[in-house]
């Protein structure tokens, strides 16, 4: 097993453009007991997740993207509340939310493109408020992973609904064990 060597933009396009279809085929029409519940106390539910992406597709990625291209290190990008997504989609249905998401990282995703990105710019430094310099190429794979990091998530959230109906079968489903995310 090999870990790609470097980091490649149109590879990592190649996972952002999915991610919007897939929660669709995932979460859209199914009933509300598989996409708001969660996994107890302090946790998400795939409704939750929904929401969180696109509050970082408003907040996050492509403004920081700007702020590295136009400030570099000299303005540290502008904190992101994690937890924005409990006022922002109050009110909201799932499929608003689904149908929000696509057009929004459709929209990145053309600005991006716009943008033009040459090898010499992925270098480019800006700064994080904890995590002090980063550089572009590891912001935009932060993207990249963010996405994958939720689309596990969101696959754990979903299997714990079953945790004690599958019986003895729980030994061998990983995702019925896995302990989170990150800190």
């Amino acid at each position: 097993m090999s870990i790609l060597p470097e980091f490649n933009l149109t590879e990592a396009i190649a996972i952002l453009t999915r991610t919007p279809a897939t929660l669709d085929a995932l979460l859209r029409g199914l009933p509300d007991t598989w996409v708001r519940a969660n996994e107890g106390k302090d946790t998400w539910s795939a409704f939750d997740i929904a929401g969180h992406l696109i509050f970082g597709e408003r907040t996050d990625w492509m403004p920081r993207l700007r702020v590295v291209l136009v400030h570099g290190e000299a303005r540290p990008f502008d904190p992101f509340d994690r937890f924005a997504q409990f006022k922002e989609s109050q009110d909201k249905s799932l499929d608003q939310l689904l149908d929000e998401f696509g057009r929004l990282r459709t929209e990145n995703l053309a600005a991006l493109d716009e943008l033009k990105l040459q090898p010499e710019d992925l270098t480019r430094r800006g700064t994080h408020p904890a995590l002090g310099v980063v550089t572009l190429s590891e912001l935009l794979a932060t993207w990249a992973a963010h996405d994958l990091t939720h689309l596990h998530q969101l696959s754990r959230v979903m299997a714990h609904q079953y945790r004690d109906s599958v019986g003895p079968w729980s030994a061998y489903l990983g995702v019925l064990h896995c302990a989170g995310h990150g800190a």
